[in-house]
């Protein structure tokens, strides 16, 4: 019945009905070619040499600095060696005001001229004035050490009055050696450079502590100043009254001026060195009313040397395993669980963050692991599992992490050996739990950007522990 009435519509009108079909047709096949169309400029628009030549176009997010990329994972081993030209580039909405006020919205793209015109940029060739400025030097001149220098800068305390007199930030390094030269034994190591909220009057307090082990004894040494602000910023070169940090080339070379409680003393030298490619690049989470907490590691898997003399007594660290990675935030009611871990080439390190309730929901901020061989990244994950299983004091005894991702697939278990407990009753910290630093062995297996892996070896981890922890960390 349908299909009678609408045969009969249409012969009725046969005019109108051919120029209805014809339009209708029309219609769909403009539809298809603007489709198809606009598949085509999708494509082009990320095209390599549609911006501006090249074989590889990498976008970054704004979180992680270009001169992380362009001085570390491009000059990595076995990169490096395929990389001719590197040309950073930046886009931005710009608006054009007309005499009348309207404004018309453009699109613009800012790059360096010379290395757009080394990869075959037409506009840039074309263009006789636009050469290279003073400032395009520190692009075209970047150094390794220039691009650990940018992600390892202190930063500026953000106005947030919430959070303020929770400030911290902090250079940390870690090793182990197995020099000792009056008895046998690994030496290890962790060392903290740490800076305060802003005081009255614009100072900071600093203090610098070294906890050290030799044959399964622990100390702790530690000294405390006061300081202008902007004598951070010439970070991460600092000085804390005797004590400093000078980056020379990708080497950290670290003196040390401390006492212990009983009034011990160690002085010497210690350096980490990194590598080009073997960072974690920075990572920062946001939260309510100004809330920031973040995170870089200039140095995943060093070299480790030098010498202390601990009233008397040299400590020599040859041949060593050192990392370093800087941190940054409010911490007022934060607590975290991290590890790391090094063995041959290949470097594992896992985290988590968890804020205060105030600021964001502990349980909805993912635990991230990664993993990094000699030319760079192997992989990383954030559906990751931590899972700490205490002894019969409560304590940690062993950590068991858990994570996969598109090139990840891994387990390590942690064996708690030793551990140094800290409770956080005053400073920019100050929490009311007690903050655990262990040193022990992980069995590692799974895979990794492809390779399997299966090894044990000593690494570290820290955790919390106390009544007002940001998450049920033991079981």
């Amino acid at each position: 019945m349908i299909g009678r009435l609408a045969v009969r519509t249409l012969t009725a009108h046969p005019i109108r009905s051919l120029v209805l079909a014809a339009g209708f047709g029309a219609g769909v096949s403009v539809m298809a070619i603007l489709l198809g169309v606009a598949e085509v400029v999708l494509d082009q628009a990320v095209s390599p040499a549609l911006v501006g030549g090249g074989d590889v176009l990498v976008r970054l997010s704004p979180q992680v600095p270009a001169s992380a990329v362009m001085t570390g994972a491009l000059i990595a081993p076995g990169v490096r060696e395929r990389v001719n030209v590197v040309s950073p580039w930046h886009t931005s909405r710009l608006f054009l005001v007309r005499d009348n006020g309207s404004t018309v919205q453009v699109d613009a793209r800012g790059g360096v001229p010379s290395r757009e015109r080394a990869l075959g940029d037409n506009e840039t060739t074309q263009v006789a004035g636009w050469q290279d400025l003073p400032a395009d030097a520190a692009w075209t001149r970047m150094s390794p050490e220039d691009g650990l220098r940018d992600i390892d800068r202190f930063h500026r305390i953000p106005d947030a009055p919430a959070w303020s007199d929770s400030w911290a930030e902090w250079l940390y390094f870690n090793g182990r050696s197995g020099g000792v030269s009056r008895g046998a034994g690994e030496t290890r190591f962790y060392l903290t450079f740490l800076a305060g909220p802003e005081l009255a009057g614009g100072r900071r307090a600093a203090g610098t502590r070294l906890q050290l082990e030799r044959n399964g004894r622990m100390e702790s040494f530690s000294a405390g100043t006061m300081l202008d602000a902007t004598a951070l910023e010439s970070a991460p070169d600092l000085t804390f009254g005797n004590n400093r940090v000078r980056l020379s080339g990708l080497r950290y070379v670290i003196d040390l001026d401390l006492r212990s409680a009983n009034g011990r003393r160690v002085r010497g030298q210690l350096w980490v060195e990194g590598a080009p490619g073997r960072i974690l690049p920075p990572i920062e989470i946001t939260g309510a009313r100004g809330w920031r907490s973040g995170y870089v590691v200039p140095v995943m898997n060093g070299r480790l040397g030098g010498r202390l003399d601990v009233d008397g007594t040299e400590v020599r660290l040859d041949d060593g395993v050192g990392y370093h990675d800087h941190n940054w935030g409010f911490w007022k009611g934060v607590s975290w669980q991290w590890g790391q871990v090094q063995q041959g080439d290949l470097s594992f390190l896992y985290g988590r963050v968890f804020p205060p309730k105030e600021a964001a929901d502990p349980e909805r901020l993912p635990a991230f692991l990664g993993a990094l061989g000699p030319s760079g990244p192997l992989g990383y994950a954030t559906n990751v599992r931590v899972s700490e299983e205490n002894d019969e004091l409560g304590q940690p005894k062993t950590i068991a992490v858990e994570g996969r991702g598109p090139a990840i697939d891994l387990r390590m278990v942690f064996t708690v050996g030793t551990m140094v407990t800290t409770a956080m009753t005053d400073g920019p910290v100050a929490s009311g739990v007690n903050f655990l630093q262990m040193r022990g062995t992980y069995a590692v297996s799974g895979r990794a950007g492809g390779r399997q892996i299966r090894f044990e070896a000593p690494g570290s981890a820290e955790t919390f522990r106390g009544p007002t922890a940001g998450s049920p960390h033991g079981k």
